[in-house]
């Protein structure tokens, strides 16, 4: 074989060009990015760069604990950000299995995660900051073998930043002590929100080295995260961080008052045996004692909200974030709100199994028992809704019926009622959507109804990886669906409207038209769907 001799100019050019190689190689493998604290390095994945565990805000535990965030301090060389941060502390979800394992938990819990195609290329890219679920009690940004929330697919396929963060929850986020213990704790009902500005300001002054863009900033979540971008639009600390906003089944119409939550912080301290002067005494209480009152305390339905979620204290959230009118605040903010066809088959199927069982194979006098005690103090209007709803949906079953009407009551009418008090602003445009794919999986073994459309089922499709979801099932329309969902948002993040060529041009929503997109695999527009419906609840709740 003959050799190939090289001059000495040659060899240069060609170890500098080897050099360079290698360096881009590195930047790609190893990628390094500076913070205004100090280097990071991240990591290859899934053809896009990874930061994990990215702290945004220093310790709030021991005397931190029922505060807003400290400051990051500083550090020196590189630090790594290849591994997910510790969940906030938390009891488990009532939805998991019960066996499942509980990911590392902390109160120092203050950690995003960055998705980005590339980093130092100068790009300004549009950014997705997305809240969790779990009301405002459980969930995580991120953890261990939990791929709800990788953002890899949409940073790669759209050319975006995708944030995912975690913050303080339940009773360590929420528990409200300003009426015991002064002015030093005015914050202590919203420092969960609080976090989650802290990871705003991160963004707005570091996501640049990230290749993204601080001025166009899209703050979106799912269920309690909706909730959490509901509260946002509210809050004067989080004004002016953020520059587009979508609810997803998740519409946070009032937050916590303050009087029930001071309430709650006074049965915490005769739980705990303290009268309120030794109310400072609650700052060594253990986690796992905490935890005990928190999962007694939201027991028997009483949810989050109302318990421990943000409280309209007058100074951090002045007021209800969408009661009486939608926050002025956020009037130029362009928003999209919407929920699932069928919301409540997830709380259905979650029930214990001989319940779940009646549920979805009810009878007539089921139905009657059931929405009665769904209606409450509205039960007097059973008829009349069991009437309206058949004419709506003539071939729907007693457990159809079932869900169409509780999905409606827990969340429809609420996104219905924020989207109409953004409108009144006449500002920035809002947007409605159903996303109504159907999964053919079963919800249980032993009961054949399937999933259809419920609570949580959009996540893998709006992060476009339907893949990762064993609910989403098996028909190959689930990945047309989930490119839809996940450009529509996409393009939202960039231009501040989700219309895209693949699908109807997706108009305002007005009232005189109530223009709806429908998700699926194949889109369309519908004008006030289902209003027989719609102006039922409406003339109900008015009454």
């Amino acid at each position: 074989m003959k050799q190939t001799v090289l001059g000495r100019r040659e060899f240069l050019a060609a170890t500098a060009v080897a050099a360079v190689s290698r360096a881009a190689k590195a930047a790609t493998d190893s990628p390094i990015a500076k913070t205004t604290k100090g280097q990071l390095r991240g990591l290859s994945e899934n053809g896009v760069l990874v930061f994990k565990g990215v702290a945004y805000a220093g310790p709030c535990d021991g005397k931190n604990r029922f505060k807003p965030p400290t400051a990051l301090e500083p550090w020196t060389g590189v630090r790594d950000a290849v591994e997910y941060g510790p969940q906030a502390i938390q009891n488990r979800d009532p939805n998991a299995p019960p066996t499942a394992p509980m990911s590392a938990s902390s109160e120092n819990c203050q950690f995003l995660n960055v998705w980005t195609p590339a980093v130092g290329d100068g790009k300004r890219r549009p950014v997705m900051f997305y809240s969790h679920g779990g009301g405002f009690a459980t969930g995580s940004g991120g953890s261990g073998k939990n791929l709800a929330h990788d953002g890899s697919a949409l940073a790669r396929s759209y050319d975006v930043v995708v944030i995912t963060h975690n913050h303080r929850l339940g009773l360590m986020g929420y528990l409200y002590l300003g009426d015991i213990l002064g002015e030093e704790y005015a914050a202590s009902g919203i420092t969960g929100m609080l976090d989650i500005t802290a990871a705003l300001e991160w963004v707005r002054d570091n996501i640049a080295s990230f290749g993204g863009d601080p001025g166009n900033v899209m703050i979106w979540g799912e269920s309690g995260g909706g909730a959490k971008v509901s509260t946002l639009l509210a809050m004067p600390a989080a004004h002016g961080m953020f520059h587009k906003a979508s609810i997803e089944s998740g519409p946070g119409i009032r937050m916590n008052p303050r009087d029930a939550a001071t309430a709650t912080a006074r049965a915490l301290l005769e739980d705990l045996g303290l009268k309120a002067s030794d109310a400072h005494k609650l700052l060594d209480v253990p986690t796992s004692r905490l935890l005990e009152f928190q999962a007694k305390h939201m027991s028997a339905a009483r949810g989050t909200v109302g318990n421990f979620g943000p409280v309209v204290d007058g100074h951090y959230l002045p007021a209800h974030p969408f009661d009486p009118v939608a926050p002025a605040m956020s009037k130029n903010i362009p928003l999209i709100v919407g929920t699932n066809k069928d919301e409540t088959i997830f709380q259905s199927e979650h029930l214990p199994l001989p319940e779940a069982t009646q549920i979805f194979n009810l009878d007539e006098a089921g139905l009657r028992k059931r929405i009665s005690t769904a209606l409450g103090e509205k039960s007097g209007s059973l008829d009349r809704v069991l009437d309206v709803y058949r004419k709506s949906r003539p071939n729907a079953s007693p457990t159809d019926l079932y869900i169409a009407i509780t999905t409606a009551l827990w969340m429809r009418t609420n996104a219905i009622t924020l989207a109409e008090r953004k409108v009144a602003q006449n500002g920035a445009p809002v947007f409605m959507y159903m996303f109504a794919y159907e999964s053919e999986v079963p919800v249980a073994k032993t009961i054949e109804y399937p999933m259809k459309s419920p609570h949580a089922m959009e996540i893998a499709f709006k992060f476009d990886h339907p893949e990762n979801s064993p609910n989403a099932g098996n028909r190959p329309e689930r990945f047309q669906a989930a490119r839809n969902m996940s450009q529509a948002w996409a393009t939202f993040a960039r231009t501040g409207n989700p219309s895209f060529d693949g699908i109807p041009r997706w108009p305002a929503y007005k009232l005189d038209s109530r223009a709806t997109m429908i998700l699926d695999a194949q889109c369309r527009v519908v004008e006030d769907p289902s209003s027989a419906e719609r102006k039922l609840w409406q003339e109900i709740n008015a009454s």
